[in-house]
């Protein structure tokens, strides 16, 4: 399944979830927008931040927010052209200082709630308890280190096999949706243009 990356809803996911943690920490809040992503392609038929999320000994890890941290922190290869400095630092190595709240225009209702839900369901969590919880059966069946493939994700997320190929085929057609559907409306949406498709040929 093709995904795309959005760096503005990335970082308002960062933020969102950075003002209403108590424990800012990297892992923590990796973890956080993982449970939302996943959550939110099973409702609405794409992830909130589109990121890569590597199957790492800790679990699940967004590798564009982990770059996009690394260089805040000071040890990325590229520097902070774009002024993510205004919008949080990094203190004692993995902890997230946030400077300004998410701004809510760029986060759909529907995703303000999956980053809700997610923080009440996990922020009270220990590491471990977090850690364990993100070994789901997408991160088992990765290779450590290897990117977690988005059908996988989406298996994981309750979706079955005909959802999954919806997903995979709205994707492919629609790169950048205009608006959330869910599971079953894409498939409608799929066979309509199936349908469309045939009628012109």
């Amino acid at each position: 399944m093709d995904v795309q990356f959005d760096k503005i809803k990335t970082l308002n996911a960062l933020l969102y979830v950075a003002n209403r943690v108590q424990r800012k920490d990297f892992h923590k809040i990796f973890k956080i927008i993982y449970f939302a992503d996943r959550q939110h392609l099973a409702d609405w038929g794409r992830p909130i931040t589109g990121d890569t999320y590597i199957a790492m000994e800790a679990g699940p890890v967004p590798s564009r927010l982990y770059d996009m941290l690394k260089i805040v922190r000071g040890d990325s290869y590229m520097s902070d052209s774009e002024g993510l400095g205004r919008y949080f630092q990094v203190e004692n190595w993995m902890y997230v200082n946030p400077l300004q709240d998410a701004d809510l225009n760029k986060l759909s209702a529907n995703e303000q709630e999956a980053l809700s839900e997610a923080i009440n369901k996990y922020s009270s969590l220990s590491y471990d308890e977090i850690k364990e919880k993100s070994h789901d059966v997408a991160w088992r069946s990765t290779a450590r280190d290897f990117s977690i493939s988005w059908d996988n994700i989406a298996r994981e997320a309750g979706l079955d096999e005909v959802e999954v190929a919806c997903l995979q085929e709205y994707n492919t057609l629609h790169p950048l949706p205009e608006r959330d559907m869910t599971p079953d409306e894409l498939c409608g949406a799929i066979e309509k243009e199936i349908d469309y498709i045939y009628a012109q040929g």
